[in-house]
């Protein structure tokens, strides 16, 4: 907008004041808005660098305000079918202390008796000569732990010729992991278990094992690894991977991981894909990790081909691409996601301003999706043949939002996020 001196406004006509005044007022209007998003933007910032890593909330989770003393019935049970509690679920059983579970948690582990006893000498000293019997043993337990122990196997394989002839045969050996490598299961398993159980650096697995006056570098050890998983881990994996596009509902997420050494400068992006079997398939859970360097949309496609049902995951636009493109493709989008966005934008409020935000449709979601989580809880004992998926909406019949957003405003874009996917 052009800047005016006070000769030419004083030159200006009625009208074209007038005009100057709405384009004034339309800026305003518009520095205020960019002003709001900032000052809400900078506090979700602070809110996530130094406030508290849990999502819940006063307002919802807290103490009951007066609104919801009067619709609590109403909002955790609104379009919801409720599951009515059995006696036991009701008048729970008081649990009595277990007795024998210290026995029980022993069981199965080696036993190693070790008496002790007086002395004739000593006995006949208190009681005096044959002045005693010997009553049962008293008997209490005590764990003990025994350091890494290492053997070096030394096989010997015979060797024979014939006296007749030049032929030559051995004995029958056993095959090894690694051709020419000393690594046997028991030590290649104690790696693993140290590196992906235990999340050691393999640094500090090679320190541990120098501390036993065993030496096996770093280099060695990851060699190790790379090779075993190829040759025997990489075919129950596939095998894995079949039996997990059987499945009727899978769940699918991506996480950026920095690789150091890939074709790529140092630190660039990757992204670990995993996909895994319902949560309701709780006796068989199938968790597979699939490491790619791009976000793209040909990974989800590549890996789910053959399967057929619905994937729960976040608002990714490549899930939505393969939710047009594929029709034996559903994608449903997760709950936690949408729920994120509507307590972000409640804790961007001022302090002040959160008691009375319950009837924000950021403050309405939350309560909702509580009910949801109930729901969910309740049935979580059905089996996934009874406990189908159900589509629920936040919105209303014309899934239209009942109160208008910033454009940026962390409520609209969980709206947004809630109504560009099946939730």
């Amino acid at each position: 907008m052009a800047k005016y001196t006070e000769e030419q406004l004083n030159t200006c006509s009625k009208e074209m004041l007038i005009t100057l005044l709405l384009s004034m007022q339309d800026q305003m209007e518009q520095l205020n808005q960019n002003f709001e998003k900032l000052v809400e933007q900078l506090s979700v910032a602070n809110n996530q660098r130094y406030g508290r890593s849990s999502e819940k909330l006063s307002v919802i989770d807290g103490q009951m305000t007066l609104d919801m003393i009067f619709n609590e019935a109403e909002a955790l049970t609104e379009n919801l079918y409720v599951v009515e509690p059995t006696e036991e679920q009701v008048l729970p059983t008081k649990k009595k202390k277990t007795v024998g579970k210290r026995e029980a948690d022993l069981k199965g582990l080696p036993v190693e008796s070790i008496a002790h006893k007086l002395t004739t000498e000593k006995l006949t000293e208190i009681f005096g000569p044959n002045g005693w019997k010997e009553l049962p043993d008293e008997i209490y337990h005590r764990v003990r732990v025994k350091p890494a122990e290492y053997w070096v196997e030394e096989h010997h394989v015979g060797v024979y010729a014939g006296k007749d002839n030049q032929t030559i045969v051995k004995g029958d050996r056993p095959k090894s992991l690694l051709r020419n490598s000393i690594v046997t299961p028991s030590l290649a398993a104690s790696i693993m278990n140290a590196k992906f159980t235990n999340g050691l650096p393999i640094y500090r697995i090679s320190q541990e094992f120098q501390r036993n006056d065993i030496h096996i570098s770093r280099q060695v050890m990851a060699n190790w690894m790379i090779q075993l998983a190829d040759r025997y881990l990489g075919i129950v994996y596939d095998r894995l991977h079949e039996q997990l596009l059987g499945y009727h509902v899978l769940q699918a997420d991506e996480t950026p991981v920095k690789v150091s050494k890939d074709g790529r400068p140092a630190n660039a992006n990757s992204y670990m894909w995993v996909y895994r079997t319902g949560k309701y398939y709780k006796n068989t859970p199938i968790i597979l990790y699939d490491y790619q360097k791009t976000r793209s949309a040909e990974h989800p496609e590549r890996f789910l081909k053959g399967f057929e049902g619905l994937v729960v995951t976040d608002a990714h636009s490549a899930y939505g691409k393969l939710d047009r493109e594929i029709k034996e493709l559903s994608f449903s989008a997760c709950w936690a996601h949408a729920r994120r966005r509507f307590a972000e934008a409640l804790k961007a409020l001022p302090k002040e301003k959160r008691e009375n935000a319950s009837d924000t449709i950021a403050a309405q979601a939350l309560t909702r999706i509580a009910a949801i989580y109930h729901l969910d809880n309740e049935l979580s004992d059905l089996s996934p043949e009874v406990n189908n998926p159900v589509p629920v909406s936040l919105l209303s019949g014309d899934r239209k939002p009942q109160i208008r957003f910033l454009g940026n405003h962390p409520s609209g874009s969980g709206n947004l996020y809630h109504k560009s996917f099946r939730m």
